[in-house]
């Protein structure tokens, strides 16, 4: 990896989360994780120098790439353009997952996401009307945590949220620091998401429940019904978190997914 950094002229950037997963045995693991098939397809955002890429082309069908980095986007066409199941996007990722409604319907992610860009990331595939079946993620263990976080505890807030009325966390496990180039100086550890089937919050009263959860957490400390009043009538509130049950001194940590949805739905638009 060294070598083929040095051939390229790559200096590597901290502020773009640039910690490369080289260790063959972590990357079967997390392919693994994902349940691939000949018939899947998938959608890895950051590959870098593409050794996760290579696993994953001998067990999928397709493989889209999304690469922000001119020099490692061309060490990728190098190794992978002679292959028709291989696309590459030269673009920035939030961009990309941004500009238009994709239909994911039958892909699954799988990608060492950029640490710098992961939570905005799952969030933006999380509100996806049409979104993948599957994400398997390499993250910062402290994102995993708070992906996997339960109400009530420290971990616990918007980012939780906002994925979980999409996806609900399964198996994951960590990744030893001297697995990457360069080593981080975080824990990392790779989680895989299920979508709900059922999904809580339909598409339409996402932005709705967007609202309510960034709201609720915007200062953790206060009672809720003081956060929601800038959005809602005060009268209104009451009356919703009266017919949810919820006392008015409750703070937004301390409220489920399950709760959240109702109270939306309470309160309306």
């Amino acid at each position: 990896m060294r070598q083929i950094l040095k051939d390229h002229g790559i200096q590597l950037t901290k502020s773009l989360g640039q910690n490369f997963l080289h260790d063959g045995n972590q990357l079967g693991r997390i392919a693994d994780l994902a349940n691939l098939s000949t018939s899947d397809k998938v959608l890895e955002i950051g590959p870098g120098l593409g050794p996760l890429t290579e696993v994953l082309m001998k067990r999928v069908g397709q493989v889209m790439a999304i690469e922000l980095d001119r020099k490692l986007s061309d060490v990728l066409r190098t190794r992978f353009e002679g292959s028709s199941s291989f696309s590459l996007h030269h673009v920035d990722a939030l961009h990309f997952l941004r500009e238009k409604a994709h239909d994911w319907t039958g892909w699954k992610v799988v990608s060492n996401l950029p640490y710098s860009v992961a939570s905005p990331i799952l969030v933006e595939l999380a509100s996806s009307p049409m979104p993948p079946s599957q994400i398997v993620a390499t993250l910062q263990w402290e994102v995993v945590k708070r992906l996997r976080a339960k109400a009530g505890t420290k971990d616990y807030g918007v980012l939780t949220l906002l994925v979980a009325q999409r996806y609900q966390t399964g198996a994951g496990f960590k990744i030893p620091a001297n697995c990457f180039f360069p080593q981080p100086n975080v824990d990392s550890g790779c989680l895989s998401m299920e979508l709900r089937n059922p999904q809580p919050v339909p598409w339409s009263d996402l932005q709705t429940f967007q609202t309510l959860v960034k709201l609720a957490f915007s200062q953790r400390r206060k009672m809720m019904v003081k956060l929601l009043r800038t959005r809602w009538n005060q009268a209104d509130v009451e009356k919703a978190m009266g017919a949810c049950d919820l006392p008015l001194s409750i703070r937004a940590e301390q409220l489920s997914l399950e709760q959240f949805v109702e109270l939306m739905n309470h309160l309306g638009a």
